[in-house]
């Protein structure tokens, strides 16, 4: 008998929310190995060399790196029915016709989380992105891929691709939304972002997010009192 797949992440973690609202949209079902805070290297290690998560276990597959991951959802497994009132999720994760155009646009996205993901992981350790030249940099660089984006989705009421909710979709409103929930001073809103902000309304009342909504996590959490984190000397 096949053991359930398993899905490794970090309460806080926006790549793992990625690859969890994708999990819901396939309908998939998982066991959650999820921690608040991040484990020992001798226990990451076994999860994946990288000593990073997401990672997934699905049967003979073992899987780190949020993109691979949903990659092989999206390539593995049926979409879910749409409801009746909703966008289809995407039944491929990059189109063959369009191959290089969805390539640059993952890799974009990719640039977007990591950067981000800098100025967060230094502001936890107290280094505030306007003090620091690499963090301002990376704050700079937000704003120009956030304007690529602007000029890349389809239109006010599409995304990256026409018709369907993409990958590339899910990964920018996550990362958006990221952006408002955390205290990073990253302004995603902006009366030249049009596309952008009717992307993250949509968005943001589809099942699949409402499913995983973004948790607050930094140093000290120890729980939470539903959405609202609990800290140790509080």
């Amino acid at each position: 008998m096949q053991q359930m797949r398993r899905l490794y992440f970090t309460t806080g973690s926006p790549f793992a929310r990625a690859v969890r609202i994708v999990l819901d949209e396939k309908g998939l079902d998982y066991e959650r190995h999820e921690e608040i805070t991040t484990p020992t290297v001798e226990e990451r290690v076994k999860v994946a060399p990288t000593l990073q998560v997401p990672a997934l276990v699905d049967g003979e597959v073992h899987l780190w790196d949020s993109n691979v991951i949903l990659d092989y959802l999206v390539s593995t497994y049926p979409n879910m029915p749409a409801p009746p009132d909703q966008r289809p999720f995407a039944e491929v994760y990059m189109r063959r016709d369009h191959e290089w155009e969805d390539k640059l646009t993952l890799a974009t996205l990719q640039t977007l989380g990591v950067s981000t993901g800098v100025i967060s992981q230094l502001q936890w350790a107290g280094v505030m992105h306007e003090d620091n030249d690499y963090a301002d940099r990376c704050a700079v660089r937000v704003q120009h891929l956030l304007d690529w984006c602007e000029g890349n989705l389809a239109g006010r009421a599409e995304g990256f691709v026409e018709g369907v909710v993409s990958v590339q979709d899910v990964l920018l409103a996550v990362w958006i939304m990221f952006m408002e929930n955390r205290p990073l001073r990253l302004e995603w809103r902006s009366p030249n972002r049009p596309k952008i902000a009717a992307l993250h309304d949509r968005l943001q009342a589809r099942p699949s997010f409402l499913a995983n909504p973004i948790l607050w996590w930094e140093p000290g959490v120890v729980g939470y009192d539903g959405d609202k984190p609990i800290f140790a000397d509080r």
